[in-house]
């Protein structure tokens, strides 16, 4: 398997982004929020950072973040199932939180469904922490759980 070159998002990937938010993220929960026309306006939007990973020309996988005066929100984090369990997520969070870090926001974070244990583990080997549970978040039909982390590197001290 060829790595993966991370890029930011063009108006050519909608389709693709919303079709895997669709059927990796959303599956389950009725309707579709994610659809081309919102992921377009993530695209657009000055305040929202849309990154997608590909190899040779095709996409496996992406990440929408939304960043705050302080803190930054992560919408959405997919990988194809062919190309899970590569790095690609860990690639993309790492992406993310540099931008996060040269925008000066020091936090991190993200809600998932309280019952994706691989996406939790996924998140608590990054560093994220459980912050609180949501219950209904997932339109009315799923609780949420919200993981944070503090992104400021630590910078030790030098001064003797």
């Amino acid at each position: 398997m060829s790595s993966s070159t991370l890029r930011l998002a063009n108006f050519a990937d909608t389709q693709s982004i919303a079709l895997m938010s669709r059927e990796l993220i959303e599956t389950g929960l009725g309707g579709w929020s994610w659809d081309p026309k919102r992921v377009a306006r993530a695209i657009q939007a000055k305040d929202t950072v849309v990154v997608v990973a590909t190899a040779r020309d095709h996409l496996n996988g992406f990440a929408i973040m939304n960043f705050g005066d302080e803190q930054a929100h992560l919408s959405l984090l997919a990988v194809a199932v062919s190309h899970q369990r590569c790095g690609i997520g860990r690639q993309l969070i790492v992406w993310l939180e540099e931008s996060a870090l040269v925008a000066g926001i020091h936090t991190f974070n993200l809600e998932l469904r309280a019952n994706n244990f691989a996406a939790r583990d996924f998140y608590r080997a990054l560093g994220f922490t459980e912050a609180a549970y949501i219950p209904g978040y997932y339109r009315g039909v799923e609780t949420a759980l919200r993981m944070s982390r503090d992104i400021r590197r630590q910078i030790p001290n030098r001064i003797s």
